[in-house]
């Protein structure tokens, strides 16, 4: 009989990423009682020891995989059990087992399984003789053994029959111990290689897995990137690939574990029968295993690279409550201008026509100038896609003969903004309006705000991950969205001019209760306090305690409704303002003021050193915006395609995707370059984004122009003569610059 579980994950949660178990245990009976991840991070920092979000997002993975674990444990044991072989010994391996890919190992050889060879030569009666093998006994041999189990009736009418079918029962028990599948396993990882080569012997040099073609590495060595570009050439036809060990060590190895005895008589059988399981039944599976292994590692290592892009992205500096004038430029279709007041409210639109001709130009800065004279625009943001830096340069130069030199102009991204302009979200929004001027109108409010508006695309739609297609989806999904959810309340959230797809991204809200608090805006009014929402459908007290602290009502009468502050401590700040003989008006913002407060006088209870500290912070500055102020970048003039480049140009450019194996970045010519992790600092790096993440501006200089291949190779080092290693100072990269808004779409990212 199975007994009832005892597990307890949290030791082992502790041990893998190395938090106190007291920590750990505590994030679980948060998680528990329904606290969401950023609750957890930003108001509950006394209970679990101030960890950060990232380190509690890892506990909830965790623990999640070790509760999957035991599950599939308990399951497995009770079909044992059911079995009858449940054995003290194979109870007491199972249990300790601590991964996913050992408690299959030890469970195959009781799997229910279709019928094989050896289970035919059982059905066959040669299951004694398989044992004799087996036991490598020191008296008779296998050919008078042999001679008892021949039967013709069961198809066993020769020695060498009755030999063979022991043999397949021999191979198949060593193929199924889950101490040999370990050991190809491990060897593998160890000491294996990878190998690919092209499918047809013709092939095309101006392939994009040319450099896959003839190519080698140590599993052990090979990046994610290039194991999950030899994949997908793979998947496309184009490249074979060949997972390979030598053989011969695995074999003794394999031997060993079988106790294989030399003097034996029945060595020879043993041997034979090693051989067969290596050959015919351990390669294949255990290679299944080890790609499986490789392909989640490398899935793992891209999900993080798409990740930090895009929360670099997400995060990236707003321009503000300002109008501005967006403009996704078309040749065919021309340029779609719309106007947005402060809000992203949308006012106006024209369509100007710029590659028809000299009248039409003339018409375009006719109307035009009218439209920036009606809408007194502070920017305009145009789209950088086709036709985008022709677009670009016609705006600047009308903008000179208007004398307008207080409105800028800023090169937006256009990722996704097609996905979202068909979107149920943009169609709900503007019924009325044509596809292109809805993308108009989302380029215009990326440069006001990009995390508002890049919510409302799915993530993948950005471009800037890395094989983002040949992932894991669902764990792409999840990481993404973790991300999204992360950056929404790391910065808060306007209660009263959200969109639905921002609100929904606040911590214990969701879809569903996202519209009812959409209706009930539309319906009563804007809220007056944070205290209303329970009074939109639905959403209870747990909800509310999850979500208030990271939604802001500016206009509130109780200045806290537009701090950081959650609504569970306004007593206590309340009576901060009491203890100073203070209005709590006159408090909230003023930095003198609170710097009187005491902290050690408020300690007790739950309130703890590291909540008053944030209360004390977020009193000085009030909803302050965490992220970095809004900085412009210009492209070089004369540089609008990639045949307007030379070797050795130096130029400015934003970083658009970061990959395991250098930065790609946009500088202008609608085809992003690539810095190479070598090119990236003048002192070594392993990891790319040690010096630079997507949304940086760097600057950058020429090395090769491909156009053919569509490819620009970049340098970030310096120009200077190389020193001697002895005489070189260590120094620290080049410094992270401003992140202005703006990123590419990379075409060949990865390969």
């Amino acid at each position: 009989m199975t007994e009832p579980s005892t597990f307890d994950p949290v030791p082992f949660v502790s041990k893998d990423l190395d938090i106190s178990a007291r920590q750990v245990a505590a994030v679980a009976a948060l998680f528990a009682e329904g606290n969401t991840v950023p609750f957890i991070a930003r108001y509950r920092k006394e209970a679990h020891g101030n960890l950060d979000e990232v380190q509690i997002a890892d506990i909830q993975e965790k623990l999640a995989y070790y509760n999957t674990l035991e599950s599939r444990r308990q399951t497995i044991l009770k079909s044992i059990d059911e079995q009858g072989k449940l054995t003290d010994e194979l109870r007491k391996k199972i249990e300790k087992s601590l991964s996913k890919t050992e408690l299959e190992d030890l469970y195959l050889p009781y799997k229910p399984k279709r019928r094989t060879r050896a289970t035919i030569a059982k059905e066959k009666g040669l299951e004694p003789l398989a044992n004799l093998i087996l036991e490598q006994g020191m008296s008779g041999n296998p050919e008078t053994a042999a001679v008892d189990f021949i039967n013709t009736e069961k198809e066993v009418a020769t020695i060498e029959d009755a030999l063979a079918g022991a043999r397949d029962i021999v191979a198949e028990q060593i193929a199924e111990k889950a101490e040999v599948r370990a050991l190809i396993r491990e060897a593998y990882f160890k000491n294996g290689s990878i190998t690919s080569s092209p499918v047809v012997s013709e092939t095309d040099e101006n392939s994009k897995y040319k450099d896959y073609f003839d190519f080698s590495q140590a599993i052990s060595d090979i990046p994610s990137h290039r194991y999950l570009a030899i994949r997908r050439g793979e998947t496309e036809g184009v490249l074979r690939r060949r997972l390979a060990i030598d053989a011969d060590p695995q074999l003794e190895r394999m031997k060993e574990l079988c106790a294989a005895n030399p003097a034996s008589p029945f060595f020879h059988e043993l041997e034979k029968a090693v051989q067969d399981a290596y050959k015919r039944l351990l390669t294949i599976s255990v290679e299944i295993d080890v790609s499986v292994e490789m392909k989640m590692k490398a899935d793992r290592a891209a999900v993080e690279i798409f990740a930090k892009n895009l929360r670099s992205l997400l995060l990236a500096a707003p321009y503000g409550e300002k109008s501005v004038i967006g403009i996704d430029p078309g040749l065919r279709t021309g340029c779609k201008c719309v106007a947005v007041d402060a809000t992203g409210k949308y006012l106006d639109t024209i369509t100007i026509y710029l590659c028809q001709g000299p009248q039409q130009t003339q018409k375009a800065e006719i109307d035009l100038a009218k439209f920036i004279d009606k809408h007194q625009p502070q920017s305009i943001a145009v789209g950088n896609g086709t036709a985008g830096r022709e677009t670009e340069t016609f705006v600047k130069t009308l903008l000179k003969t208007m004398q307008k030199k207080d409105i800028s102009v800023v090169a937006v991204s256009e990722a996704g903004a097609s996905v979202y302009s068909a979107s149920p979200v943009a169609r709900e929004e503007f019924p009325d309006l044509d596809l292109t001027i809805r993308g108009a109108i989302s380029i215009a409010r990326r440069l006001q705000d990009p995390l508002a508006e890049l919510v409302k695309v799915d993530p993948k739609s950005i471009g800037v991950g890395q094989y983002q297609h040949d992932v894991y989806q669902q764990l792409l999904k999840d990481k993404l969205d973790e991300v999204v959810v992360s950056c929404v309340n790391h910065v808060g959230v306007e209660l009263n001019t959200a969109s639905a797809p921002l609100l929904s991204r606040v911590a214990g809200i969701g879809d569903s209760l996202a519209k009812k608090i959409i209706e009930h805006r539309n319906s009563n009014g804007a809220f007056k306090s944070r205290a209303e929402l329970l009074k939109v459908s639905g959403l209870g007290p747990r909800a509310f305690e999850q979500a208030a602290g990271f939604l802001r009502i500016h206009g509130s009468k109780n200045p806290l409704d537009t701090s950081a502050v959650h609504p569970e401590r306004y007593k206590l700040v309340e009576q901060m303002a009491t203890d100073l003989g203070e209005p709590l008006e006159k408090l909230v913002g003023n930095v003198e003021i609170v710097s009187k407060v005491k902290i050690e006088k408020y300690l007790g209870g739950d309130v703890g050193e590291l909540t008053l500290k944030d209360i004390i912070d977020e009193l000085k500055k009030p909803g302050r915006d965490p992220r970095e102020q809004f900085e412009e970048v210009g492209f070089r003039e004369d540089v609008m395609e990639m045949k307007d480049l030379k070797e050795g140009m130096e130029l400015k450019g934003i970083v658009t995707n970061v990959t395991a194996f250098g930065a790609f970045v946009d500088i202008g010519v609608h085809q992003d370059g690539l810095v190479h992790v070598s090119q990236l600092s003048d002192r070594f790096i392993k990891d790319p984004a040690e010096v630079v993440q997507a949304g940086d501006r760097i600057d950058v200089r020429v090395l090769e122009v491909d156009l053919q291949r569509k490819r620009i190779s970049l340098t970030a080092k310096k120009q200077q003569a190389a020193k001697p290693a002895s005489d070189r100072k260590p120094t620290q990269g080049q410094p992270r610059p401003q992140k202005p808004q703006g990123f590419a779409n990379n075409p060949f990212a990865g390969l």
